[in-house]
């Protein structure tokens, strides 16, 4: 089979496409014949030896995969071969097959396309437990999203809206903010994409300005220097997400946690699932009714083949993608 391979450490460059085995599968797991990859930001930190996790080289990127079960290891009932399924695997899917644990294998919804259930999982799990589980929010809240136009900033969009939020779409591009309010946001603003200290107090008197004062929940999916100015804006008992760091790792002044009573929460989506799987199989069943119910759907901005999925990882290090990119395998 084909497989994009990370064989030394390094940027999208590094990359290679070659013939290998086909992956070995076992009990508790299911052999996927991928159509379709999508791309997350993950992707980009884990051939760097940038991520939480690093498995042994050889190893293909992609880590949310859409597919046709071809085989079944021992154990597995749930789903057949030749069922269309959308699975979480962390690494290998950016190959023509896969192999993915029995609990992270879901049967994909009637009328769904591949490219959209591999838009998927990834994006909507981690802005569904953000807001639902650790944002405890109230309907008639201010939610800032911050990377607003990425995958998981317009999935927060979306579900933000879904809930009864008043939603907040804070971009670099009058662009991607106009994308933005066309996937339902209530406002929007733009910010520089370098902060100095004087862009900084700009961006958090826009945050106020536009909000009419403050917000109660701020979803940071960019880091760097965009996440004091953001934490300057907000609003007393307020909850602060930490959610990824392509801007960089920010460090935040703990007097302002004291000053407006709210709290940072960390939010790490895999390790929730891993730790409470009926939770996390509760929020799907949830998140497929809301896409039935036609409140939310993946936006996939781009798609490339298999061939070319190093292009497709570096248009989301540079952060140019609206929404989703997918690699499609066949």
């Amino acid at each position: 089979m084909k497989a994009v391979l990370s064989k030394e450490v390094g940027g999208p460059e590094k990359l290679v496409v070659e013939d290998v085995p086909s992956p070995s599968y076992g009990k508790g797991q299911v052999l996927i014949r991928v159509k379709a990859c999508g791309v997350n930001f993950p992707d980009s930190l884990i051939i760097q030896d940038m991520y939480q996790f690093k498995p042994p080289r050889p190893f293909s990127p992609g880590g949310e995969i859409a597919g046709i079960v071809e085989a079944l290891g021992e154990g597995v009932h749930h789903v057949k071969v030749g069922d269309k399924v959308l699975a979480s695997i962390g690494n290998g899917g950016m190959a023509e097959l896969a192999v993915a644990s029995q609990h992270t294998v879901m049967p994909i919804p009637e009328g769904m396309p591949f490219e959209e259930a591999a838009a998927f999982l990834m994006t909507y799990g981690t802005s569904y437990y953000a807001l639902k589980d650790r944002a405890d929010p109230k309907p008639g809240e201010k939610l800032l999203v911050l990377g607003a136009a990425g995958g998981v900033g317009i999935a927060a969009v979306e579900l933000g809206k879904a809930m009864g939020l008043e939603v907040i779409a804070a971009c670099s591009s009058q662009d991607k903010v106009d994308f933005c309010l066309g996937k339902g946001a209530d406002k929007g603003l733009v910010y520089a994409r370098e902060l100095d200290k004087d862009a900084q107090k700009k961006f958090s008197d826009d945050i106020k300005d536009v909000s009419g004062g403050g917000v109660d929940i701020i979803y940071d999916g960019v880091g760097g220097a965009y996440a004091e100015p953001a934490l300057r804006a907000m609003n007393w008992e307020g909850r602060f997400l930490v959610i990824g760091f392509p801007a960089g790792i920010p460090k935040l002044p703990l007097n302002l946690t004291l000053l407006k009573s709210c709290d940072v929460r960390g939010v790490f989506w895999g390790a929730a699932v891993a730790r409470d799987p009926k939770g996390h199989q509760q929020n799907v069943a949830e998140l497929f009714r809301l896409y039935k119910d036609g409140l939310i759907r993946p936006h996939v901005s781009n798609t490339y083949p298999l061939e070319q999925s190093a292009d497709a990882i570096r248009e989301l290090m540079d952060r140019r993608a609206t929404g989703k990119v997918v690699v499609l395998v066949d």
